[in-house]
């Protein structure tokens, strides 16, 4: 089977990565998307590992873009879909696309600098100051010298120091009667307190958002009152300005005001402009930023997952990698090596570990595939379902939905979808639910197109029936025959065509479903009786062809007894009972005419006393002995329950059993990987190994340095066979690419035990 229909081969790969080379190699590695690393790391946290600085630098700037993109939103623009062909930045530079300096830090700078002068005069006191509190301010100086001389004043007595006071700010209107309640209860009454709304909204210090103001306006008497009035209104997180008493100083503090806001609002207009071009050239810069750091992230999070050798020369990696990609890899590590003047050494290394599932997808079967692995991801070279999930998953949909009309509205907008994919808009659009339609495009595309299938066999456009052939029923014949008239018409509502009168049934209608039984009163009787009859045939057939499949997996991986203990049975219980009652269906179908409809037996009553082991007098059978062979397919069906459930087990037990009484038991772990069952999972030698930079069993005998390595092999005759030790001479350097074989080894042993096979 290829790639399709079962998962590919993946081999364990080692990566010797040169410390100068290691971000291009992973780089390049990363763009083809090759290869899937294995953390050598999972004992150490991700704060002590060797690139925990430049991720951190990554993330510093994926905030300045988060920012960026806050201020072109704000701003009113729309931001271009990122591109995903920007390679990533090569460590020990900054991000300088195009030869510009990232902006976040002057954007910052210039929208901090738009933002503290309007909130400096949102609450500024020009509103205070104007007009707005004129008459409190003519009935409390009516001349210079009236608000130090009280109206009542006695000669001599404790008023003498009385005078009028004014406190003046801002609070926001939602706070205004709490606080003119507050006001008035604290200083009983000992004041005058005037509340102006704002007529513009000014933006609010904290939020910086728009938001309405009140002014207020406070004039009393005594100094402690105004000690109550000023801790009342920072309560109130209240804006408080100075208030001039003379009406001259306060024009003039007003025109100073006046002109200071004009000033400021001529360097606000320049700041905004000159942000506006920089914000239109972060349009050109923020797409492919965004992309190369994240690329940049995602390769030093790789890197991340490699081992350091001793000499701290060359990172060591391990990735699972598609055998068929072996050559691409090797490729792809000289290339990006080459430019820094070292090389990059790949090899394939044996694993008892199970390896990962790999199945590659284009667009039209990647939402398929994403159905079958929400339910399961197969194991390691099983045979993947998804391709036939095609066809089913659709078709099944069409028969619980069947409607012509509704299925051609389906399939018209996945047809857009489809014919639109490539346009820019449509990939960059950022709605949830539109990303979930516009994936699954192709997977709508077929669920209407078998929804109008099924609609014509229902015979239905919008749940109600058309006349596209001519019926196969004549009333008029029927009316012929049975001399109906107009008052039998008139005493009888409902009406019945039987079919066995010469002439009113014609024939069966060419495709699909009748019209004329949208009228008769059986409708949904009938309906009902088809449609479920035609989901117990379908069930079966796919349940069957599941276990059809599983048969492809056994062989693949060696498993003959299962055929024997699982298939075998699963076939004879499925078709023994469910198989039989689709022959029942069919074969009703087949030879109950309509001559003798009438006398028809039940199949219900026949499944149901073919369980019970009985039969029903009024009920007859459909063919000859059919008792006899019910209750053999009975029989034979529950004699299949106990080695479904204790057949598997048994034979693993038998077989496991002899193993487990040789060995010792100090030495069962380490000799558990060298069972070789034909139903082990592993990810073994094959004989392409050679040519993927792997080793062979002869070349795996001279692969260790000064090193003592240990055998284990069921082989009591070797020197070295149980426990031993076994000294080899090492290879140059030149032979694995310019590493030292020390290097190389001490690493293999740190990934997993080294066993060397001996062979009798």
């Amino acid at each position: 089977m290829g790639s399709m229909f079962r998962s590919e081969e993946v081999a364990l790969v080692q990566l010797f990565l040169p410390t100068a080379a290691a971000y291009t190699c992973v780089s390049r590695l990363g763009e083809l998307g090759l290869v899937e690393f294995r953390d050598l790391n999972a004992s150490v946290s991700a704060f002590q590992r060797r690139f925990v600085v430049d991720v951190r630098r990554c993330e510093e700037l994926e905030k300045t873009f988060t920012f960026l993109q806050e201020e072109v939103r704000r701003a009113g623009l729309v931001l271009p879909p990122p591109e995903g062909e920007a390679a990533g930045t090569p460590p020990g530079t900054c991000w300088h696309p195009g030869g510009d300096r990232a902006p976040g830090p002057g954007v910052r700078g210039m929208c901090g600098a738009t933002s503290r002068p309007c909130s400096c005069t949102s609450c500024s006191s020009t509103p205070v100051l104007g007009q707005g509190h004129g008459p409190q301010l003519a009935a409390a100086h009516t001349d210079g010298t009236s608000e130090r001389m009280p109206l009542l004043q006695a000669p001599g007595g404790p008023h003498q120091d009385l005078r009028v006071n004014f406190v003046a700010g801002a609070v926001e209107p939602h706070k205004a009667p709490a606080l003119e309640r507050l006001l008035w209860r604290a200083c009983r009454g000992f004041l005058i307190a005037s509340f102006r709304e704002l007529e513009q909204p000014l933006e609010h210090p904290v939020t910086g958002e728009p938001a309405m103001w009140m002014t207020f306006l406070i004039s009393y008497w005594g100094e402690q009152i105004g000690q109550k009035i000023r801790k009342i209104t920072d309560c109130f997180h209240c804006h408080v300005f100075p208030f001039l008493e003379q009406e001259e100083a306060r024009r003039g503090a007003l025109r100073q005001l006046q002109q200071q806001s004009q000033e400021l609002q001529e360097v606000l207009g320049e700041t905004e402009r000159f942000l506006s071009q920089v914000l239109g050239r972060v349009l050109q810069l923020l797409p492919p930023g965004q992309v190369q750091v994240h690329k940049m992230k995602a390769v030093y999070l790789a890197l991340n997952q490699c081992s350091v050798s001793t000499t701290h020369k060359c990172l060591i990696a391990e990735a699972w990698c598609s055998v068929r990609d072996l050559p691409a890899l090797q490729e792809a590590l000289r290339d990006s090596s080459t430019e820094e003047g070292v090389s990059a050494v790949a090899h394939r290394i044996p694993c008892r570990d199970m390896p990962p599932t790999l199945i590659r997808t284009n667009r039209f079967t990647a939402s398929f595939q994403g159905i079958v692995d929400a339910y399961g991801v197969g194991r390691y070279q099983e045979v993947n379902p998804a391709p036939y999930t095609i066809i089913t998953f659709p078709f099944l949909f069409a028969v619980m939905f069947g409607d012509v009309g509704h299925g051609l509205l389906m399939f018209l907008f996945a047809l857009a979808m489809v014919l639109a994919e490539n346009q820019p808009a449509v990939k960059a659009a950022q709605n949830e639910i539109w990303q979930t339609f516009f994936r699954g495009r192709y997977l709508l595309l077929l669920m209407g197109l078998f929804s109008i299938y099924t609609g014509f066999i229902y015979n239905e456009c919008f749940s109600r029936a058309t006349s596209i052939f001519p019926s196969g029923w004549s009333v008029a014949a029927m009316a012929n025959q049975s001399g109906w008239s107009d008052a039998f018409l008139a005493q009888h509502a409902m009406l019945t065509l039987d079919p066995n009168v010469t002439g009113v049934f014609l024939g069966p209608y060419p495709f699909g479903i009748d019209p004329v039984w949208s009228l008769a009163a059986n409708h949904l009787s009938f309906l009902n009786s088809f449609k479920m009859k035609m989901s117990v045939i379908l069930g079966v057939v796919h349940m069957a062809f599941g276990v059809v499949l599983g048969i492809f997996n056994h062989v693949h991986f060696g498993q003959r007894h299962r055929l024997l203990l699982e298939t075998l049975p699963e076939l004879t219980f499925l078709l023994g009972l469910f198989g039989y009652l689709v022959f029942l269906v069919i074969y009703k179908w087949l030879c109950v005419s309509a001559a003798s409809a009438a006398s028809a037996p039940s199949i219900l009553i026949h499944f149901i006393n073919m369980f019970l082991f009985s039969h029903s007098p009024t009920n007859r059978p459909l063919y000859p002995r059919q008792e006899v062979v019910q209750a053999t397919l009975v029989v034979l069906a529950l004699a299949m329950v106990p080695i479904l459930l204790l057949g598997t087990p048994l034979y693993l037990l038998r077989r496991h059993r002899p193993h487990l009484r040789r060995r010792p038991a100090g030495r069962q772990e380490d000799k558990a990987g060298l069972l070789d069952l034909p139903d082990a999972s592993v990810n073994g030698w094959s004989s392409d190994e050679e040519k993927a930079g792997g080793l062979d069993d002869e070349e795996e005998a001279e692969v260790a340095g000064p090193h003592l390595c240990r055998l284990c092999c069921d082989d009591r005759g070797h020197p070295a066979g149980d426990g031993g030790a076994l000294g080899l001479p090492a290879r140059p350097a030149a032979a694995l690419g310019g590493i030292p074989e020390q290097v190389l080894l001490r690493h293999r042993l740190q990934a997993e035990s080294l066993h060397l096979r001996c062979h009798r």
